[in-house]
């Protein structure tokens, strides 16, 4: 069974999606990536990572950098040997350099944590 905010989230996509608010996936790879996230984040139960992750995986979009995923950040720490984990604004500052490609980078933040270092 679901919990009951499960139940709730699922309804309320439901109800969005036959709404119309939640294209299906042929018209979501036409959007840009923010309305996606704007789109998609009115949804109870739906956050921006969750966006950003079905934007990567699923709608295979070439330019996210999940900046909140605590694996980029702990990627990005090794392979640019920080002392602390960056912060949001210091990796979308960096993340720049990447753009229009930043969810290959993002692969290579996750993967570089599966490296013994």
């Amino acid at each position: 069974g679901l919990s009951q905010a499960k139940t709730l989230a699922v309804k309320d996509l439901a109800r969005h999606a036959t709404g119309g608010l939640v294209p299906s996936a042929t018209r979501l790879r036409r959007l840009e990536a923010e309305q996606v996230v704007e789109r998609l984040t009115r949804v109870r139960g739906i956050g921006r990572w969750t966006v950003e992750m079905l934007l990567i995986f699923h709608l295979g979009h070439p330019d996210v950098l999940p900046l909140d995923d605590l694996g980029i950040r702990k990627g990005y720490a090794r392979t640019f040997q920080t002392r602390g984990l960056p912060s949001a604004s210091r990796l979308a500052r960096h993340g720049e350099r990447w753009r229009p490609y930043r969810s290959i980078a993002s692969w290579y933040l996750w993967r570089v944590l599966d490296v013994p270092g």
